[in-house]
């Protein structure tokens, strides 16, 4: 795999990635100085996360709990708060380019993607929640880029499941394994689970980390990890939903130098590490609350009358989990439905007939 002109395999240094997140606050000028600090820490690539409240949330979706944790009491708010306009998004990824950083982005909703495409953008990457998001990961392969896969919250059939999806971009595909708690306590960390994605796909994999150490990529890579993750905030203490599980520059510079030491022989785990965990792929309780607010249902796009055929137009994929997944698309087009249904409702299965 290949991320610009930097090879990402077993033979070449970990590739690490600053995730920016929402910890910008909303802040153009917040986020500019967070491309900074990323450059500072020898990161090799800022991650920007690109949704609209309106197209991600359901007016039935809440807070995950370590959201309400943080102080926020209305996901819609919380969201549209954090929203990163587009305009701002292209100066960070300018001035991530000019700082010798590449420009990494999860577009999280399907509407977004055409016009995320016009963006500099170096790779994708997708959100843990969005593995059972088919008719996205479909999207994301026809864009042609790189594209990193997380899969926190996922069980390891479903991650096999979305492999097969993703066949087509073999080549330029890299897989994470993921604990989607935040922070992760490191007695959950899970980091042992990256040599098993390794057994089910020949490609690089890695480890998006949400605990709070400095060391947990330098385990990962003594266990085959090329791709690092870990959110980067100007300081831990500010108020907002991730600020609490990312780490500040300093605190990414040292996990840099580690990981590299890792990779180059001269940092080794202690085999009784609590955060190495079982050796397979596996849902944690932990992750519950987020797999259960983060993942989708498949909704009605517009109010829909009784006795339409559905098409892929008529469906949106909106949080939170319940209803069928995206990847069940195909249990409801070509149907016709036997009731109507409100815009932003959840479709199922007995709302249209055989």
């Amino acid at each position: 795999m290949r991320i610009g002109p930097t090879t990402i395999d077993a033979q070449h240094a970990p590739y690490i990635i600053a995730e920016l997140g929402v910890n910008h606050d909303g802040s153009p000028s917040r986020l500019m100085d967070l491309v900074r600090a990323a450059a500072s820490t020898g990161a090799n690539a800022i991650k920007l996360q690109l949704f609209t409240a309106h197209d991600l949330l359901a007016p039935t979706a809440h807070l995950a709990r370590y959201q309400a944790d943080a102080g926020e009491h209305d996901p819609r708010a919380m969201l549209e708060r954090l929203e990163l306009p587009l305009d701002v998004a292209r100066q960070a990824i300018d001035l991530s380019h000019e700082l010798g950083l590449h420009a990494i982005a999860t577009v999280f909703d399907l509407p977004l993607l055409p016009l995320a495409q016009q963006l500099p953008l170096d790779a994708y990457k997708t959100a843990s929640p969005d593995l059972v998001h088919k008719p996205l990961l479909d999207a994301l392969v026809q864009t042609g880029k790189p594209l990193i896969i997380s899969t926190g919250a996922a069980t390891r059939e479903e991650v096999a499941r979305a492999l097969v999806w993703l066949a087509p971009a073999h080549e330029r595909l890299a897989l994470l394994q993921c604990v989607s708690s935040y922070p992760t306590p490191p007695e959950h960390a899970a980091v042992a689970a990256v040599a098993d994605l390794a057994t089910l796909f020949q490609g690089p994999v890695g480890y998006s980390d949400h605990t709070t150490h400095t060391d947990t990529g330098a385990l990962a890579v003594t266990l085959g990890a090329r791709v690092l993750e870990k959110h980067l905030t100007l300081d831990r203490a500010l108020p907002g939903p991730d600020h609490a599980a990312s780490v500040e520059p300093d605190e990414l510079g040292e996990y840099v130098r580690l990981c590299q030491l890792a990779f180059e022989g001269q940092w080794h785990a202690d085999p009784d590490d609590p955060r190495l965990g079982p050796p397979t792929k596996f849902l944690l309780p932990i992750e519950a609350d987020v797999r259960l607010v983060a993942r989708r249902s498949i909704v009605a796009e517009r109010d829909l009358p009784a006795g339409h055929t559905v098409t892929m137009g008529d469906l949106a994929f909106k949080r939170p989990a319940g209803g069928l997944e995206p990847w069940q698309a195909d249990l409801l087009l070509g149907k016709r439905l036997e009731f109507p249904i409100a815009a932003d409702r959840a479709i199922l299965p007995d709302d249209v007939l055989d």
